[in-house]
C-alpha cells in the first residue's frame, strides 16, 4: 500500500485527514473526473472495479431495496443494483427536494440504458420522488467516503449529508439497527483514524470495498439512532425542506425537537406558546357545517393585533388531503414560525390562502413550507397569482 495508507493519520482534526487524502489522490495521479477532488467524495482510478465487488457480498444478494449515494465513484454500485433488478434509491442532491428518488429504467432497458440510469444525468431523467409516506424499506446502504478505517470509522467530505440521510431514514423507519452500510474507496483512503475524532452522529460502516480488498469491519460502535435535533441548526433546517416535515411529525409524537440555536431561548419560547394557547382559547372559531363548500375566512389567533395593515401579500397552499383540518394547518404554520395575519380556509377545494403583512413575510412562508407534507400529501406552496391591496 502507499505510505499514506500504512501510516496513522497523525492529524488533529477531520479536516486534516480530508486534506491529506485529497492532496495524495491528486499528487499520485489516482484522482479521476470530476477534478479537483478537493471538497468532494473523490472519484479514483479503479472505482468501477471496487464497485463490482458489491455483487459478491451476501448482504447485496439478499437485499431487495438498495440506497446508493449520487457520488461519481459509486456509479458502478448503482449499475450493479439496476442490473440485479433491485429497487435503487438515490438521495436527492443536498436533500433540496426530498429524501430519495427511485430510479425506474424504461421497460426492456438495454445495457446502455441501464448504464445511463446509473449516471448523475440518468438519475435525473429516470427517477420518481419517494415521499416520507412511500414506505421505503432499505436493506443495504452504500455511501461514499473521503477516509475510512478498518474499524469502520468514516470521514465524509464535511457537510454532514450522509450522516443526516441515515438519521432521516431511521426517523422514517426506512432502516433498522442491523441494516448493513457499505463504503467504496481507494486503498489509499483506508487509514487509521483516531477515535476521538468521531462524533455520536457520525455514520459507521460494516464493509469497505477497494480495488484490491473487501474488508468486513465488525464495527461495534452504534450508528445514529435518529435525528439529533440539538445538533441541527436553523440554517440546516432552512436548507432541507423534508427535515421540517420530520421535525413537525416528531414534535407531534412528543419528542424533544429543540434545535441547536434554540436552546438559550427555551424559556421565552415556552412563554410564547402558553400565550398563544390563551389567545386561541379566547377566540373560538365557528365551524362550517359538514360538507359545506363555503370558504371560511379565519383570523389567525396568534397575530390578532396585526389585522388592518395596508398592503397584503397572499400565499396559496394547495393539495390538502380531504381529512385535513384547519387546526392542523395552523399548528404547522405556528411550528414553522410563519403564522399569517389571516387564513382563508377553503377545505372543500383542498386549499387555503394565507395573508401576510408584506412580501418579505410571504416569501419566508413559501420558503419554510416548501416540501411540507400534511396527512400524506406534499403541499403545493407559492405566492398567489393575484395580489390585492386592502387600502
Amino acid at each position: 500500500l502507499p505510505e499514506l495508507a500504512r501510516a496513522p493519520s497523525g492529524a488533529a482534526s477531520k479536516w486534516g485527514v480530508r486534506q491529506k487524502v485529497w492532496d495524495h489522490l491528486e499528487a499520485s495521479g489516482l484522482a479521476e473526473f470530476p477534478r479537483p477532488v478537493h471538497g468532494r467524495i473523490p472519484n479514483f482510478k479503479g472505482s468501477f472495479q471496487a464497485c463490482c465487488s458489491l455483487r459478491e457480498l451476501d448482504v447485496f444478494s439478499r437485499a431487495r431495496e438498495v440506497k446508493v449515494d449520487p457520488d461519481k465513484p459509486l456509479e458502478g454500485a448503482r449499475l450493479a443494483a439496476l442490473q440485479a433488478r433491485k429497487t435503487l434509491l438515490v438521495p436527492t442532491p443536498r436533500l433540496r427536494t426530498g429524501l430519495f428518488n427511485r430510479i425506474v429504467p424504461p421497460a426492456g432497458a438495454t445495457k446502455e440504458i441501464l448504464r445511463k440510469c446509473a449516471t448523475s444525468q440518468g438519475v435525473k431523467e429516470y427517477s420518481v420522488p419517494v415521499g416520507l409516506d412511500g414506505k421505503a424499506q432499505v436493506d443495504l446502504v452504500v455511501v461514499g467516503s473521503v477516509a475510512v478505517s478498518e474499524k469502520g470509522w468514516r470521514i465524509g467530505k464535511g457537510e454532514g449529508y450522509a450522516d443526516m440521510e441515515y438519521a432521516m431514514m431511521v426517523s422514517m423507519g426506512a432502516v433498522q439497527e442491523d441494516t448493513p452500510v457499505v463504503t467504496i474507496v481507494h486503498d489509499c483512503q483506508v487509514l487509521d483514524i483516531a477515535e476521538e475524532l468521531l462524533d455520536d452522529h457520525d455514520l459507521t460502516v460494516d464493509y469497505i470495498l477497494t480495488p484490491t480488498r473487501t474488508i468486513k469491519t465488525h464495527c461495534k460502535r452504534p450508528k445514529p439512532q435518529g435525528i439529533m435535533w440539538h445538533k441541527v441548526s436553523c440554517e440546516m433546517l432552512g436548507k432541507i425542506p423534508i427535515l421540517k416535515t420530520l421535525r413537525f411529525r416528531e414534535k407531534q409524537a412528543g419528542k424533544d425537537v429543540t434545535l441547536q440555536d434554540e436552546h438559550p431561548a427555551l424559556e421565552n419560547t415556552s412563554r410564547a406558546a402558553v400565550s398563544a394557547k390563551k389567545v386561541m382559547a379566547a377566540n373560538p372559531q365557528p365551524q362550517a357545517a359538514p360538507g359545506s363548500a363555503q370558504p371560511r375566512v379565519e383570523s389567525d389567533p396568534v397575530n390578532p393585533r396585526l389585522e388592518g395593515c395596508g398592503t397584503i401579500t397572499t400565499v396559496y397552499v394547495g393539495n390538502f388531503p380531504p381529512s385535513l383540518r384547519v387546526s392542523e394547518l395552523k399548528s404547522a404554520l405556528r411550528e414553522f414560525h410563519v403564522a399569517p395575519l389571516r387564513v382563508n380556509w377553503q377545505g372543500a377545494q383542498h386549499r387555503a390562502f394565507l395573508e401576510y403583512r408584506d412580501q418579505g413575510a410571504a416569501e419566508r412562508a413559501v420558503s419554510s413550507l416548501q416540501g411540507l407534507s400534511l396527512g400524506g400529501n406534499a403541499l403545493r406552496v407559492e405566492l398567489a397569482k393575484s395580489q390585492r391591496n386592502t387600502g
